[in-house]
């Protein structure tokens, strides 16, 4: 029996949906210690997915994706998180599936070579990176050349974008805010990348500034108050903005936590779930939770520094 517990993560912010200089994408990202996916997984002579979950099929797909010819698999899915919410469930859960196959069956694969036959990470490679290695995370997004359109990471079937940084990150306190409405996916996806790509030329400029010059050296000081105020920059820019401006909701928290006297907030992918950096935990939730009207859901979490853990189990 294998056991794979997945982290969540955090999507700050794609860097550049220009792509005039000949690159596209580019991304910084947090890894979560919690929300988790948990599975369970033995080898099998037929292909069986168990558990009160949505990513069953994403699971059976991915699964199916790298068993040997005539082999099979049980997998029991023990606890998940919702897909388009911003914290990436559906990449987690892929490579869970991916990485049981590979390590019942001894295949020996690298989370790279999971994610390149399970068809994740075409646009941003935070979640890979954090399924890996967990951290801090920037990636370098990829050639314009190759992907030849401006697409979400569902749409696009290039492989993982390199890690240029992956970074130990503060035991800072975060607040998790997790509105009831979803975020965009699928073809609605796909059309606001269409319509709001390429980004402004400045904007990104103004933006590849605030993380190079604001946020990584504030990350290396282990300064909250600095690296907050970049955070609340990145919302107001490139790619991020045009998100952000789609839910409402999200805006609105965002606001009320800066307001609270939050470190830092944002928006995380398409949302709505929205991240806050503070001293004061319980007033930021408290804030949050009055402001969804008790709908939703809030809770306080840290940064992961290490990627899936994996376990031979009984």
């Amino acid at each position: 029996m294998l056991e794979i517990i997945t982290p969540s993560r955090l999507h700050l912010t794609l860097i550049d949906m220009n792509a005039s200089i000949g690159r596209v994408d580019g991304s910084i990202g947090l890894t979560l210690d919690n929300p988790v996916i948990k599975v369970k997984a033995r080898k099998s002579d037929i292909i069986e997915i168990t558990g009160k979950s949505e990513h069953i099929e994403r699971i059976r797909n991915s699964a199916k994706a790298l068993l040997p010819d005539g082999e099979g698999i049980q997998i029991s899915i023990e606890e998940d998180y919702p897909s388009h919410i911003g914290l990436g469930s559906g990449t987690q859960a892929a490579l869970a599936a991916g990485m049981a196959v590979s390590e019942l069956y001894g295949l020996g694969l690298s989370v790279h070579e999971i994610a390149v036959k399970v068809g994740r990470g075409g646009t941003s490679g935070i979640g890979v990176a954090a399924f890996e290695n967990g951290g801090f995370i920037l990636d370098g997004g990829h050639k314009f050349s190759q992907k030849r359109a401006f697409l979400p990471s569902a749409a696009s079937k290039l492989p993982p974008a390199p890690v240029l940084l992956r970074k130990e990150f503060p035991d800072w306190d975060i607040v998790v805010i997790v509105p009831e409405q979803k975020g965009a996916s699928q073809q609605s996806e796909v059309d606001i990348f269409r319509k709001e790509c390429p980004v402004p030329l400045k904007e990104v400029e103004a933006l590849s500034h605030v993380i190079l010059m604001q946020l990584l050296p504030a990350l290396f000081e282990n300064d909250i108050v600095t690296f907050g105020k970049s955070i609340y920059a990145v919302q107001e820019l490139g790619f991020k903005k045009r998100e952000v401006e789609l839910q409402p909701a999200s805006f609105d928290l965002i606001q009320a936590l800066r307001d609270g006297g939050a470190n830092g907030a944002g928006m995380s992918s398409f949302g709505p779930t929205v991240y806050a950096f503070g001293e004061d935990m319980e007033n930021l939730k408290k804030i949050a939770s009055e402001l969804l009207g008790g709908k939703g859901l809030v809770f306080s979490t840290r940064a992961r520094n290490m990627g899936a853990i994996i376990d031979r189990c009984q």
